[in-house]
């Protein structure tokens, strides 16, 4: 099964830089995408944005241009999840989720702080309330695979400027407490980092200077999934061949399906 996350930094704008074409010839099983910035009318007239081979679904913003996340999945889902009860997840179009017997799987966009000290508070509030729902998914029983722009760096490894950002927002050590806990009490597993321990993997890079060509960026973007899937994590890559988003495609192969599995 290979499940591909990616921020297009506006869907349209990464179609136009052949991200599409590229889509097709990794052929997924599930495509998790975020910051879309677009509402479906805008999309629903060119079947591009649908992949004939896939359920298609996508979760808006209330504002045009911002925000929005989207799930392609080969297989139909049993029922699909959009928004987690409150405003900053549900009006920015910041969750959605596809339930198999099985198998969640979750395209997620956390918020950034960098705009200011009050988005950063609404940050650290998103931050609260999705723990708590984290709990209430694994009640579940199934499997979860939480793809997405979790707008944190959480160790040293997973930034190159990592001294000078101690005080920025990314890399707050109040962020970094969240993350030990999604990966500590929590119970979930970091898959990118199950798989690939080396240096300098990074998924974001900024649009000024030379932080591409230099490689001068950050792991913000993840795959996390619950213990039942550690095992079954066969190939990671952060995709860098071709240049879709300011952020880079996430790929990772598992074993089997588990949404098929009785």
């Amino acid at each position: 099964m290979k499940v591909i996350s990616l921020n297009a930094n506006g869907i349209r704008s990464a179609a136009r830089k052949g991200f599409y074409a590229w889509l097709h010839q990794q052929s997924p099983d599930f495509v998790c995408i975020q910051e879309t910035k677009a509402h479906v009318d805008q999309l629903k007239s060119d079947p591009l944005y649908f992949p004939e081979e896939y359920h298609c679904d996508y979760f808006d913003a209330c504002k045009k241009g911002y925000s929005g996340v989207a799930i392609y999945a080969r297989h139909k889902p049993d029922r699909v999840i959009k928004g987690l009860g409150f405003g900053s997840c549900d009006d920015e179009g910041r969750y959605i989720q596809f339930d198999y017997p099985n198998l969640s799987m979750v395209s997620l966009y956390l918020p950034s702080g960098t705009s200011g000290e009050g988005r950063q508070m609404v940050k650290f509030d998103f931050l609260q309330r999705f723990a708590d729902h984290l709990i209430q998914l694994q009640s579940t029983g199934r499997e979860l695979i939480l793809c997405g722009d979790f707008n944190i760096a959480h160790q040293k490894i997973d930034l190159k400027n990592w001294r000078g950002n101690q005080k920025n927002s990314g890399f707050l050590p109040e962020e970094r407490a969240w993350m030990d806990q999604l990966f500590g009490s929590l119970g979930f597993i970091d898959a990118f980092r199950k798989h690939n321990p080396e240096k300098e993997e990074y998924t974001w890079w900024s649009n000024r200077g030379q932080a591409w060509e230099k490689n001068v960026g950050w792991r913000i973007d993840y795959q996390v999934i619950t213990q039942g899937l550690a095992d079954l994590i066969v190939h990671t890559d952060i995709y860098r061949q071709e240049r879709f988003s300011d952020h880079a495609p996430l790929l990772i192969h598992y074993k089997e399906y588990p949404h098929e599995r009785k």
